[in-house]
């Protein structure tokens, strides 16, 4: 399938794909201040149940009736879910704690052209010379915002290793998820509100198997910490950016665009961060900028070089 067949609409898609990626800044910069009082798993089980809890909400009141679906997409949805937000999602905060920001960030933009590559394996999903221009020059110009050396780059050497697993386990669920979550979507009516539903459920369940196994991570929160109005009231925002939100446009994107677009237009949320880091007054260099505009040009390929 090329984009040529797909008429407009993943011109769409990947304006979702964007959305997505500004709905995932901005509850990362939430994130960055909640997450210390947290150990991983168990904020990831609580933004996933007030995700949840409002996905049910918006179906209701919206009578979105689930369509008589075969067993497959929806069990693909699930083990996408179970891989790309449960394995996936804990397999990053792993990498993140070890490898620090920037370099977790890098090995991530590894994620989009490894889904093109399993999309093109499994989908049959071609992109036009000029797309794949696109999504090299998107990756450049995240890749040199993210190696820019700051503090958290110098780690100690010991956990380098450990870093590196855990990153490329999180870019290789990543990509698995995102052709699942594809490949459910092209076949089958499921609405993306219904497939994000899905695939959250899936994720909550392995996070709820991965704290049961995992001795890391199941400190449990104290008492203090869960009467604080003023960080729940952080975590439920973060929750509807960037779990309700956030996944809702990615499974719109994934169910219009080429999952190779798709995943490499989610990938730019750190140019989104600049911005904010902007808004608060932190130095932005010109190397970030110079950075910002390559993937701009990139992006500003992808929609222009659709159909061919």
């Amino acid at each position: 399938m090329d984009l040529a067949l797909l008429g407009g609409e993943w011109q769409l898609g990947a304006l979702a794909a964007l959305g997505a990626a500004l709905c995932w800044a901005l509850a990362t910069a939430i994130y960055g201040q909640v997450g210390q009082r947290f150990a991983p798993l168990w904020l990831n089980l609580f933004k996933g149940g007030i995700a949840i809890a409002l996905l049910t909400l918006t179906l209701l009141v919206s009578g979105d009736a689930i369509p008589p679906q075969a067993l497959r997409p929806v069990a693909l949805l699930l083990i996408s879910g179970g891989i790309g937000i449960g394995v996936g999602d804990t397999a990053f905060l792993f990498a993140l704690s070890k490898l620090g920001a920037r370099r977790t960030l890098l090995l991530e933009t590894l994620a989009p052209p490894l889904t093109a590559c399993l999309a093109w394996l499994f989908l049959g999903e071609t992109l036009p010379l000029r797309a794949w221009l696109g999504i090299v020059l998107v990756l450049l110009g995240v890749g040199w915002v993210i190696a820019e050396r700051t503090p958290d780059w110098v780690r100690d050497s010991a956990h380098l290793k450990q870093g590196l697993l855990w990153g490329v386990l999180s870019t290789l669920c990543q990509a698995l998820g995102a052709v699942l979550s594809r490949t459910a979507l092209v076949q089958s009516d499921l609405t993306p509100l219904w497939s994000t539903l899905l695939r959250l459920l899936g994720g909550m369940g392995m996070i709820i198997l991965l704290l049961a196994l995992l001795k890391t991570g199941q400190t449990r929160p104290t008492g203090q910490i869960l009467r604080s109005p003023k960080l729940w009231g952080a975590i439920a925002l973060a929750a509807l950016l960037g779990t309700y939100l956030g996944i809702w446009l990615q499974q719109t994107a994934f169910k219009l665009a080429p999952a190779g677009i798709a995943q490499t237009l989610l990938a730019t949320s750190p140019l989104f961060v600049l911005p904010l880091a902007a808004l608060l007054k932190e130095q932005i260099s010109p190397r970030a900028v110079l950075g910002v505009f390559i993937a701009l040009l990139g992006i500003g390929l992808l929609f222009s070089g659709g159909t061919t």
